[in-house]
């Protein structure tokens, strides 16, 4: 039975969150054809509009450039080829930003392009760049409308990318709540057209949703899929972020209870946003090293642990020393990222590395005690590593019917 004054709380925690990431797909901005739909979009803006106008600062995460560029192309229908698609996406992407600035230009608004692409996030320095942009443009009072580079980056055209790229945004600028709009109004046991598919309220953990199916799209335009939505909302989850899942359409109810307002002025009895279906975020936030770390960062070499070494680090937590280590694999440098596999090649960990590649061959194996003195430390400190229990980049596992 779940447990309604948990779910309260997190509804309560998305209405009052003060930094809140948006994010909608393709699939919820476009016309039947597959063409960019301006009700839809000046719909969405208002909803936007309205949480900023009750002091909340707005990051939305936005696809839809391929649909903008059909029309001025000639294009009847979403190209399938990979070509045509970045050539949409090249001419759309600019229609897309100018449709946003006028539209959020009614309500008094400026909105800046933010275009990411893959090594935005993975590499560290370009991580931390954008956390600074982002910050100034939300202290100018900017909406960043966000997406992936599509013209460049294959990975969001092909695998609806952008619902982990919101994920990754909402704890890059520090957001309390993470709302993911798409073309289904809540996660459903099953596909949400079938009679026998229940809808699920609330989320309390990863754990819930063993045997959920996540074949609930409803809809052929987006590349996302529920699938994407619930991997973005269990990364976010996991960073101590909450986050809800609704329909574009009720997107004014979704983001519009409780927005922007003081928790101490704020009465128990409210509810928060009461559409759509809330995530609950883990009690602790992971920091943003380390999150970038283990849903970001593109490792560069890997390191193979004993059966003891695995134990320690995975289940105590513990620094990885030279003498757990059976072999090295890969040219890295000290301060890169490297994976830690066990024997039988499962990735179990990822980390900073203390030693470079070359220096580990003589080491490994070997105690602490005797190694020279300048090689005496850990290979990977336990504050420096983050334990992999799935592929960081990996597709949301089957869930759906509880």
């Amino acid at each position: 039975m779940p447990d309604a004054g948990a779910e309260r709380a997190t509804r309560q925690a998305v209405g009052r969150a003060r930094v809140v990431v948006v994010k909608v797909g393709s699939s919820s901005l476009t016309t039947a054809l597959g063409g960019l739909d301006p009700s839809r979009l000046d719909g969405l803006v208002d909803a936007v509009a309205g949480r900023v106008r009750q002091g909340s600062q707005v990051v939305l995460v936005s696809s839809g450039a391929i649909a903008a560029g059909l029309a001025p192309l000639g294009l009847k229908r979403r190209p399938r080829d990979l070509a045509t698609q970045q050539a949409a996406a090249s001419v759309g992407q600019q229609l897309l930003a100018e449709r946003y600035a006028v539209s959020f230009a009614r309500h008094d608004l400026t909105v800046g392009q933010v275009l990411l692409t893959s090594d935005d996030v993975v590499r560290r320095a370009h991580y931390r760049n954008a956390q600074r942009t982002f910050g100034k443009l939300l202290s100018f009072g900017v909406v960043p409308v966000v997406n992936e580079n599509d013209t460049v980056a294959t990975a969001e055209i092909r695998f609806g990318d952008n619902d982990r790229l919101a994920a990754l945004v909402a704890h890059l600028v520090g957001a309390q709540a993470l709302v993911l709009l798409s073309d289904v109004d809540s996660l459903y046991t099953g596909h949400p057209a079938l009679p026998s598919s229940r809808r699920i309220g609330y989320v309390p953990d990863a754990a819930a949703l063993i045997g959920v199916s996540a074949d609930a799209r409803g809809s052929d335009v987006g590349t996302g899929g529920m699938a994407s939505k619930l991997t973005s909302a269990l990364t976010a989850t996991g960073a101590g972020i909450p986050v809800l899942l609704a329909s574009a359409g009720q997107a004014a109810a979704a983001l519009a209870v409780g927005a922007g307002s003081d928790p101490a002025d704020r009465s128990d009895t409210d509810t928060g946003p009461t559409v759509g279906t809330v995530f609950a975020p883990a009690h602790r936030r992971t920091s943003a090293r380390l999150f970038w770390l283990r849903h970001a960062a593109h490792p560069v070499g890997s390191l193979v642990l004993d059966d003891g070494a695995v134990a320690a680090v995975t289940g105590r937590r513990k620094s990885l020393l030279p003498a757990g280590i059976t072999a090295v694999r890969g040219d890295f440098g000290s301060g890169d990222v490297v994976e830690l596999v066990s024997g039988d090649g499962t990735v179990v960990a990822r980390g900073f590395v203390g030693h470079d590649s070359t220096e580990l061959p003589a080491i490994m194996g070997r105690s602490l005690s005797a190694l020279p003195e300048e090689l005496q430390h850990e290979v990977v400190h336990a504050d420096d590593l983050v334990v992999v229990t799935e592929p960081a980049t990996a597709p949301a596992p089957s869930i759906p019917g509880v």
